[in-house]
């Protein structure tokens, strides 16, 4: 009988992913979000199928009662942030919260079939984090103050890089992490936030040549800094980031091109001083001539991705505990072997659809503040996405950053959902009436006071 329901239930779980991924994209054919209502009742409806499946699947690996418990608590509050966000925010973007809940759904079952106290720990911070997202985009239209507080921002996100430097604890090799009353915790992934607040602060307000160059020398810093951490991952993200929304703001195709001419340097000099840049890309190039120590990871993942075919072989029937920190870096690799390439393909269609839309939602807002925001989030989201994904399949070298919303780490979840939510403030921002106003009469009040 088991056999039944977990053969059945893998192409369930396939169809209904494959649903939700087709109304993902169904929704940009529709403007508004009344239009598209019908769409996100057909993604919620697939979004329970999905997790249905998946724990019918464990339930029958494993018999045991307490997934049942825990499948109902997890779906009351999915169901509960979907329902909660459309009442408070009826105009927020509803396919951004969709896919936030799709994505953490599909975190939280696999970091759970790979270890359930950490499943349950991931549930509890993602819960927590919900919580603290419903505040938020009501916070960023009172603290409207905060557009004009960029440098402000960028000495915050330097002093905390800095204490991180001095005061960190050592983690797979990268300075990256805290521990405060047995609990850890990685501030470099709030400084993301900070960060994209203060480049979209400085440049919606100036940007002439000496404030680009101030700008692009406090970024630098920003960025050496987590080079020395050994976060190479993050400081990838940051420098792709600045460039990205410095040419958003100043559409200079000068600054593009310096930026790259300066990354690409900066990279040869890294290869040619860190010595753990060395062994990622020699790792990366032929893993399978150093498959018994650095070439370990990348190898098992392969394996794993080639491992599960089009369907997977199933919740429990692979092996993904066999790639190191699987539950970390390689979430994608553990996804494909046991959910299937049809399942891992349709997850990362879900992010493009998510990244897409943030950009649409950012083209929409008239002030530059809000569109450089959202800009700077959305391109922090999937280019943590693609570095994931691109690890894993060996595309390209190992940067040791998490899959946002999917592997384990409390902080890392924590702050995408705040990044989530950030964006449905500007969203609330640009569409409702009453905050235009409100806008409108702040500014009133400050053009006032310099007169």
């Amino acid at each position: 009988m088991e056999l039944y329901l977990t053969e059945i239930s893998k192409y369930v779980i396939a169809g209904s992913m494959g649903a939700y991924t087709f109304f993902s994209f169904l929704v940009f054919m529709y403007r508004g979000e009344k239009r598209r209502s019908w769409i996100y009742l057909l993604q919620i409806i697939s979004l329970f199928a999905t997790q249905f499946a998946c724990f019918i699947q464990i339930i029958a690996q494993t018999g045991s009662k307490r997934y049942f418990f825990l499948l109902m608590i997890q779906a009351l509050v999915l169901a509960s942030t979907i329902s909660m966000f459309h009442m408070v925010y009826p105009d927020g973007n509803r396919l951004i919260i969709n896919n936030m809940c799709m994505m953490l759904m599909v975190g939280m079952i696999m970091i759970t079939r790979i270890s359930y106290g950490k499943g349950i720990r991931q549930f509890i911070i993602s819960s927590a984090s919900l919580v603290l997202a419903f505040v938020i985009p009501e916070l960023l239209f009172r603290l409207e103050f905060l557009e004009r507080r960029g440098y402000v921002f960028a000495a915050i996100g330097i002093l905390i890089l800095g204490i991180i430097l001095i005061y960190g604890s050592v983690v797979n090799g990268s300075r990256i992490s805290f521990r405060i009353a047995g609990l850890s915790f990685q501030p470099q992934e709030l400084v993301k936030i900070i960060y994209v607040f203060f480049i979209a602060s400085v440049l919606s307000l100036n940007k002439d040549f000496k404030t680009v160059a101030i700008t692009s020398a406090l970024a630098a810093v920003h960025v050496i800094i987590l080079v020395l951490l050994k976060d190479l991952g993050s400081a990838l993200i940051f420098f792709v980031v600045y460039l990205c929304v410095l040419f958003v703001a100043t559409d200079s195709y000068f600054y593009l091109m310096s930026g790259i001419l300066a990354g690409s340097v900066a990279s040869v000099l890294a290869y040619k001083l860190f010595p753990h840049v060395q062994q990622r890309v020699q790792a990366w190039s032929d893993p399978w001539t150093t498959i018994d120590s650095t070439g370990y990871q990348i190898t098992q993942s392969l394996f794993a991705i080639s491992g599960g075919g089009l369907w997977g072989l199933g919740l429990y029937g692979g092996t993904p505990s066999s790639i190191p920190y699987v539950e970390e870096d390689f979430m994608f690799a553990a996804i494909a072997e046991e959910m299937g390439i049809i399942f891992a393909s349709c997850l990362l269609a879900i992010c493009v659809s998510t990244f897409v839309m943030i950009l649409l939602e950012a083209y929409k807002i008239k002030n530059s503040f809000g569109r450089l925001l959202c800009t700077g989030l959305g391109i922090t989201y999937i280019f943590q996405v693609f570095l994931t994904v691109g690890g894993d399949s060996k595309f390209i070298p190992l940067t040791g950053v998490t899959l946002p919303l999917v592997s384990y780490g409390g902080t890392s979840v924590m702050v995408t959902i705040i990044m989530f939510s950030l964006i449905e403030g500007e969203c609330l921002v640009r569409s409702d009436e009453r905050y235009q106003e409100y806008l409108k009469r702040k500014r009133e009040k400050i053009n006032a006071g310099k007169k």
